[in-house]
């Protein structure tokens, strides 16, 4: 039963704040029993989870705003600590002649122009999936180029809104705050950026993202996507976002990837299209579908999962080209997939194999790391090796003979890791190249890298972008 008091709540941090019982098990909510970001109600001690398991998130103060008050003083004390923690990196930056965020070019030392994000609480994987998006150069411009959207008007402008279930979706955009999240970096003004801005619309839009557990890097990049694409397509007040900029563009013109409905700046970029061909193994009747796509999962062949590193003798390296034959490859689907023949009107035994009939600009290609045993999700941690330029992509298109020399081929923008043994946990990170130099984004930490260091990285997501100019020869 909910609460009547629960729009004064406060959240009591498990890991920090003191228990009254000299327990944090006794803080657990009264609905799931879930001790996992625990509220408190003010008025009547009522604890809840917070989560939408029971359906009651709040981000609420009293009426008297004593919680603001709190966290306008938790801010200011944080402000005060984080200037004197920055006007100390400034005096050791300026005494230190080795120093990471320091780069010498033609002889000349610049200062790193890269922004870190914050971590929120595990928000590694959404931080390592913006920094990668940032990266790609198309897609980040068109968002960086659109109009500001003001959300708040009257008493609320200028003032963060605290956004409970109850309130409706009209106040929030996500399209809104991923470009004001991309227009914050690169632009050299600041170490980090904190997101919060952008994570509270994903709570409220996103419920299984809410609260502060790890998330899948790749799960959650999909629903990014997803959400970004539908709010395109429906638009702000009434006005078409997609269609602001597509006046002056040529980015939809040749697009024919349309999922969930019209064209939008993601299917544009990311879309690609998958033949899907099944062969009845009785009668030999085939059938064809055409499926839309924004990224390819490939499995990591059996084959190599006992080998962790690329160093190691025990057979051949993994390579990206394994995990793409094994997807397009001739499969004979197993007895729990049976194909329903029309000819034979009853499930049969066939067969499967996937041809690319149309290939996106940005390829996104995800390696299923994580797999599910009897009673837990394993990962695989096998190196995978990947090549930075001349991804050649021909060979598993449907009509290679209709594409010409160099439009198969792709180069790296950037690279998702994941570091740890399970995807509840461990922490993510992201390598991307801007500007011809290549990058390490860990949270609110930037570092100039080099190429070697990044194709010795165990790959969990990666971003390959359509060469434009002709360039070497170089191929997978």
């Amino acid at each position: 039963m909910e609460c009547p008091h629960l729009s004064s709540s406060v959240c009591i941090a498990p890991d920090s704040a003191k228990f009254p019982n000299g327990s944090p098990s006794s803080w657990c909510c009264s609905v799931c029993r879930s001790n996992k970001s625990p509220w408190v109600c003010l008025t009547c001690s009522s604890v809840h989870c917070g989560s939408y398991r029971c359906d009651d998130f709040v981000v609420n103060d009293t009426k008297l705003g004593l919680v603001q008050k709190v966290r306008e003083h938790l801010q200011n004390l944080e402000n005060s600590a984080f200037t004197a923690d920055r006007h100390r990196k400034r005096k050791l930056l300026e005494n230190s002649t080795l120093n990471s965020k320091l780069l010498k070019v033609n002889g000349s030392t610049t200062a790193i122009c890269a922004t870190g994000l914050r971590n929120l609480g595990n928000t590694c994987f959404m931080n390592a999936i913006l920094q990668s998006l940032s990266n790609i150069e198309q897609f980040c411009c068109y968002f960086k180029e659109l109009p500001a959207v003001e959300l708040r008007n009257g008493k609320t402008a200028g003032r963060r809104t605290y956004h409970t279930r109850s309130q409706g979706d009209s106040n929030v955009s996500l399209v809104e705050e991923f470009r004001k999240t991309l227009c914050a970096l690169w632009q050299g003004s600041q170490t980090a950026f904190s997101p919060e801005s952008l994570f509270y619309v994903v709570w409220k839009i996103m419920p299984n993202f809410r609260g502060y557990q790890q998330q899948d890097a790749h799960e959650f990049m999909r629903y990014l996507l997803d959400h970004l694409h539908l709010e395109l397509q429906g638009g702000f007040n009434g006005v078409s976002r997609s269609a602001i900029l597509q006046e002056n563009s040529t980015l939809f013109a040749s697009n024919k990837c349309c999922i969930n409905g019209a064209s939008t700046v993601v299917t544009a970029i990311f879309g690609g299209i998958l033949q899907n061909e099944v062969n009845c193994l009785i009668c030999g009747t085939e059938s064809r579908k055409f499926d839309p796509f924004l990224d390819l999962s490939l499995d990591i062949p059996s084959q190599f999962r006992s080998k962790r590193s690329k160093n190691q003798e025990n057979g051949p390296v993994c390579s990206l080209r394994d995990c793409l034959r094994s997807f397009t490859d001739l499969e004979e689907l197993d007895e729990t997939e049976l194909y329903m023949c029309h000819k034979c009107k009853k499930k049969q035994k066939s067969t499967k194999k996937f041809w690319i009939q149309k290939l996106p600009k940005v390829l996104c290609l995800h390696l299923k790391r994580f797999h599910w045993t009897a009673y837990l999700r394993n990962k695989v941690d096998t190196y995978v090796e990947f090549p930075l330029r001349g991804l050649d992509m021909k060979c598993y298109l449907l009509e290679p003979e209709n594409s010409g020399p160099e439009s198969c081929l792709y180069d790296l923008a950037a690279v998702v890791v994941h570091h740890g043994s399970g995807v509840g946990s461990g922490h993510y990170t992201a390598y991307a190249a801007h500007e011809g130099r290549w990058f390490h984004f860990n949270d609110s930490t930037v570092t100039v890298t080099d190429e070697e260091t990044v194709v010795k990285a165990k790959a969990y997501i990666l971003f390959y972008v359509e060469r434009q100019a002709k360039a070497g020869s170089d191929k997978l």
